[in-house]
């Protein structure tokens, strides 16, 4: 047979078996994504953040090596089922979950319950009046959102920083301020608990001004602010959280209740319980 000659009969490719295994590579699996919107809409992030000024995020549907994580005894021991879960789902690596305001993160954590679980969820909860407990139904998809408000009455500036900047209305020291992040959330509740363990005062409040409080007339040393907030008048105590209430985005699902047991009515929003990822069967 001469240099360059083809056989007339080439071999067929495989078939059968060989063919099948081609067709169902494993490593073609790609869980789906979805974009969820974001409440901050990213103008509280710096501009050297992935998220500045974006108004979704990219995550992946919830899978079995999620359900893997939420469940493992030893990650929900430590405390850290829930951040692992975030980042295994957010399809940008770059961006660290435990510095996103809290808003953007129950977004997600909602988006991925509802990819997961579903747009119901039930839970139980507890009336406000009575304390009994009842079993009650939210829907998911049913959201309010509310984005970062310009108050022209708080004179409230924002910064490149993704921070603002407020003067007070009694001491006049100009305050900047940045919104709290899940980080942050943690961190107080820890001290909260720490507290309530050792039988000392409730300071939560002065716990969210000391992390929130970038800077005081300029001072940024964590001290200066430290000595601030426990010295704060109540005035410029109200305004700083009237300022704080007007940036920082919300998202919130609520439905009516109505206690079987008493007849006490409200709305009531849904909390992120214990089961909201672990739900029955």
């Amino acid at each position: 047979m001469g240099e360059g000659h083809k056989p007339e009969h080439a071999e067929a490719p495989p078939t059968g078996v060989g063919d099948t295994q081609q067709r169902l590579d494993p490593l073609q699996f790609v869980a789906p994504t979805e974009f969820v919107e974001l409440p901050s809409q990213g103008k509280a992030y710096p501009a050297n953040h992935p998220l500045h000024n974006e108004e979704t995020i990219e995550i992946r549907f919830m899978t079995a090596k999620d359900e893997d994580i939420l469940s493992s005894k030893t990650l929900l021991k430590k405390g850290v089922a829930i951040e692992r879960f975030m980042q295994n789902i957010v399809v940008n690596q770059k961006i660290n979950v435990k510095k996103l305001l809290v808003a953007d993160r129950n977004a997600i954590l909602i988006a991925a319950r509802v990819s997961g679980y579903g747009d119901q969820y039930e839970t139980k909860v507890t009336c406000p009046s009575c304390e009994a407990v009842s079993e009650s139904l939210f829907n998911l998809n049913d959201k309010k959102i509310s984005h970062i408000e310009a108050r022209e009455d708080l004179n409230i500036k924002k910064t490149d920083n993704g921070t603002f900047l407020v003067t007070m209305p009694l001491t006049k020291h100009e305050i900047e301020f940045r919104l709290l992040t899940g980080e942050d959330e943690n961190a107080i509740a820890r001290s909260s608990e720490s507290r309530r363990k050792q039988r000392l005062s409730e300071t939560m409040l002065t716990d969210q001004y000391k992390r929130m409080i970038v800077a005081v007339a300029g001072h940024t040393s964590r001290e200066i602010i430290r000595k601030y907030v426990d010295n704060m008048p109540t005035r410029d105590s109200r305004f700083l959280r009237n300022c704080y209430k007007a940036t920082a985005p919300e998202i919130k699902i609520s439905e009516d209740f109505n206690c079987h047991s008493c007849g006490f009515e409200q709305e009531m929003e849904v909390p992120f319980g214990a089961d909201f990822f672990w739900p029955n069967g």
